[in-house]
C-alpha cells in the first residue's frame, strides 16, 4: 500500500472520529444541557424579550420583526450554539402579534438566501393570519439579500421597500444531493443497500440517479415552483404569465426588483418604519423589536464544530462520512 493510500486512510479514520466526538458533543449541548436547564429554570417558553426602539404611546405600536439567516427548522437552540434564525422562536412571535391588539403594522427586516419550503410556508401562513385576520398592515424591509424563500415570505407584504444593492429574486426551488458513487468505486467502498422497492433510495449518493426517478422529482419541483408563482402573483397583483418571465430563478438587484414589479420603492430600515407611521396616521405609536434573553447563547455562542480548522476537501469528505439527513426541496438561493 503507497504511503499516499495511507494517508488517505488514515485521514478518514480521523475525521470519523472527529466527527464522533463532536456530535457527541453537540447531543450533550442541545440534548442533556438544555434539558437540565429547563427543568430548574423553566426555560421551554418563548427566550425573547420586547425591546423599545422608540418610545410612545403604549395603545398604538409598531412590531419590527426581523428573518436573518437560512429559513430552517433546526429544532430548539443549544445554549452553545452561534446566534442565527430561530424558527420556533420566529413562530411564536408571529403568534404574539396575532393576540396583541396594540400593535397597528408590522415591518418585517428580511435578510436571508431563503430556506426550507415548509418552514418559508410557516411563516408566509402566519403573515397572511396577521394581514387578513387581525387587519394588521405589514411592510418589508428588505437588507443584502432576500432571495428565494426570503422573498417567499415578502410576497404578502402591502409594500415593499428594497436597497438599491440589495439581491433578491430567485423565485424558484432547488433539491439536490451528492453523488460520490466513483470516488467510493476508486477507493475500494461497496454500500449493501436492502430495500422494499425500486425507488427506496431515490437520490441515494452512491448511486445514478434513473431516469424515472428524475421524472417524478421534477414532478414535485414543479407543484412548488407553481405555489410559489402563485404566492407572487396574488401578493403583488401581477398575472401569473407576469411573474414567470421573472420567475426562472435569476436574482435581480434593487432597481431590478422594481422595475418588475416585485418590489415597490427604495428605503432602509429606519426609512419604512416611518413610512409605515405616516401611511397608518401614527403621530406617536411605540416602536419595538424582540431580542433573545437567553444569556447563555450570548454568552457561549459559539460552533463546537467552529472550533476545528478544515479546508475544502476534508470537509466535504466529512459531510459524506456523517450528513445523512435526506435531500428536500429549498427555496433558497446561494450557499447549501
Amino acid at each position: 500500500m503507497t504511503t499516499k493510500r495511507w494517508i488517505a486512510l488514515l485521514s478518514a479514520a480521523a475525521l470519523v472520529i472527529v466527527s464522533i466526538g463532536v456530535n457527541s458533543l453537540s447531543y450533550i449541548f442541545t440534548r442533556d444541557f438544555s434539558s437540565l436547564f429547563e427543568d430548574n429554570f423553566a426555560l421551554n417558553g418563548p427566550m425573547y424579550e420586547e425591546n423599545v426602539l422608540e418610545g410612545g404611546g403604549s395603545t398604538e405600536r409598531i412590531a419590527v420583526l426581523e428573518v436573518s439567516g437560512v429559513i430552517q427548522d433546526t429544532g430548539p437552540a443549544s445554549p452553545f450554539a452561534a446566534p442565527g434564525y430561530n424558527h420556533q422562536l420566529f413562530m411564536s412571535q408571529l403568534a404574539d402579534i396575532q393576540e396583541d391588539p396594540t400593535v397597528k403594522g408590522v415591518v418585517l427586516h428580511v435578510d436571508s438566501p431563503g430556506g426550507g419550503v415548509m418552514e418559508s410556508s410557516d411563516i408566509y401562513d402566519e403573515l397572511v393570519a396577521i394581514r387578513d385576520n387581525s387587519n394588521i398592515p405589514i411592510y418589508v424591509s428588505m437588507g443584502s439579500m432576500a432571495a428565494s424563500g426570503g422573498y417567499y415570505i415578502s410576497a404578502p407584504a402591502e409594500k415593499i421597500f428594497v436597497h438599491p444593492e440589495t439581491i433578491t429574486g430567485s423565485i424558484g426551488v432547488i433539491m439536490e444531493s451528492l453523488n460520490y458513487a466513483e470516488l467510493a468505486d476508486k477507493i475500494g467502498i461497496d454500500f449493501n443497500t436492502i430495500k422494499t422497492g425500486p425507488y427506496k433510495d431515490m437520490m441515494s449518493p452512491n448511486r445514478e440517479m434513473t431516469k424515472e426517478e428524475r421524472n417524478m422529482l421534477q414532478e414535485m419541483i414543479n407543484d412548488s415552483y407553481e405555489r410559489f408563482v402563485g404566492i407572487v402573483a396574488d401578493g403583488r397583483g401581477m398575472s401569473v404569465d407576469a411573474v414567470k418571465k421573472v420567475a426562472d430563478g435569476r436574482i435581480m438587484n434593487g432597481r431590478q426588483a422594481i422595475e418588475a414589479g416585485l418590489a415597490d420603492d427604495y428605503g432602509k430600515l429606519p426609512d419604512v418604519v416611518e413610512s409605515l407611521k405616516t401611511d397608518l396616521g401614527l403621530k406617536d405609536p411605540t416602536i419595538f423589536e424582540y431580542t433573545s434573553s437567553d444569556s447563555l447563547s450570548s454568552l457561549f455562542g459559539m460552533n463546537v464544530s467552529g472550533l476545528l480548522k478544515k479546508n475544502a476537501e476534508t470537509e466535504l469528505i466529512e459531510k459524506m462520512l456523517t450528513d445523512y439527513q435526506a435531500p428536500r426541496m429549498m427555496y433558497l438561493y446561494g450557499e447549501r
